[in-house]
């Protein structure tokens, strides 16, 4: 299932700035933190690749 997302254009006296916002789910099944650094990799005109720098996945604890 794919989550459809649209680009933001935000336009400012100093310069343009894009933002694309991750839907809810994804953010979850993932396991994002507020702040997570991200880097973009562009592999063809269509194609993007996020890769995380660090990954601080919390893991729940069992109940004994």
């Amino acid at each position: 299932m794919g989550y459809p997302t649209k680009v933001q254009l935000i336009s400012r006296k100093k310069g343009n700035q894009w933002y694309v916002n991750f839907p809810n789910a994804l953010a979850e099944a993932l396991n994002f933190t507020k702040s997570e650094i991200v880097e973009w990799t562009i592999l063809s005109t269509t194609c993007l690749q996020m890769t995380r720098q660090s990954c601080h996945i919390t893991r729940k604890k069992k109940p004994k």
